[in-house]
């Protein structure tokens, strides 16, 4: 299973997330609304589905500032299913 959480949520549970990790949880960490890395457990065999460059969502521009009043946490919640 892969969670996508962002660096706020990373920060804040860190020792939660690498329980997880070590269960066997995959976590893929957005920095300003691009994926920048996962977190796997050591000597996963598995691969990653496919390359980060062909990733739809890491080719994305940036979207700015918003202008509805939603913080970057309410943005991520909508786009991502959180």
């Amino acid at each position: 299973m892969n969670t996508i959480i962002n660096v706020k949520e990373l920060r804040a549970s860190l020792p939660e997330v690498v329980a997880k990790v070590r269960k066997g949880a995959r976590f893929t960490v957005v920095y300003r609304s691009k994926p920048a890395f996962q977190l796997v457990p050591i000597g996963e065999t598995e691969s990653a589905s496919s390359a980060l460059s062909d990733d739809t969502l890491y080719q994305a521009a940036p979207v700015g500032r918003s202008t509805d009043g939603g913080s970057s946490d309410d943005h991520n919640a909508s786009a991502y299913d959180m």
